[in-house]
């Protein structure tokens, strides 16, 4: 069974109709017992990141979701609010993964990196099994991850930065499966078949 954290954010119903795409065995839930009784878990997010840790914490799921041991996706600000800190309020994160997630500079079209991209692989990851090298993403963010070695790809904005991310039983992607077609359906599938 898979999880998606629900704590009221708006790209949640779209990642739970890419699911039922994959699997009818998935909740879109805040419940702690649905949380841990999951095989995995999906934490994706949008938005500004002090309000979304904030409802995080309202919701009583922040020191949950930093113990949890299952298979966890973090998708766009998911995937930030999974580091270990973010500048964006300047606050500690949940700590699955190394770095701090910093603002792109500003220039004239501004700091947003929107759009469809594509990614550049490093090191292996069984997300992109079966997608195409030339394959895009959607990306919709304007706070980023540096590329480290635990980078699974890498895209390129005024800085190159971390797409995808893996540390032990966590994932994260910084574009948005969802919105990204065949490509980001078949990395769901993925994630929840791995």
């Amino acid at each position: 069974m898979v999880t998606i954290v629900d704590y009221g954010d708006v790209c949640i119903n779209e990642v739970a109709a890419s699911i039922s795409k994959v699997t009818n065995d998935y909740k879109v839930s805040r419940n702690e017992l649905d949380i841990c009784g999951a095989d995995k878990i999906i934490f994706a997010g949008c938005g500004n990141a002090p309000a979304v840790m904030r409802k995080i914490q309202m919701l009583n799921l922040y020191s949950l979701l930093r113990v949890i041991k299952k298979p966890i996706l973090g998708i766009g600000l998911g995937m930030q609010l999974m580091a270990d800190y973010s500048t964006e309020g300047n606050f500690s994160c949940l700590g699955f993964f190394p770095g701090t997630a910093v603002k792109f500079e500003t220039n004239t079209e501004g700091s947003l990196f929107k759009g469809n991209h594509k990614i550049n692989r490093g090191r292996q990851s069984v997300l992109f099994e079966g997608i195409e090298e030339n394959a895009e993403f959607f990306f919709n963010n304007s706070y980023y991850l540096p590329k480290s070695d635990l980078s699974t790809s890498t895209c390129s904005n005024t800085v190159t930065f971390c797409a995808s991310i893996e540390n032990e039983n966590a994932y994260g992607v910084q574009f948005h499966p969802e919105m990204s077609g065949e490509a980001g359906l078949k990395l769901i599938k993925n994630f929840i078949e791995m």
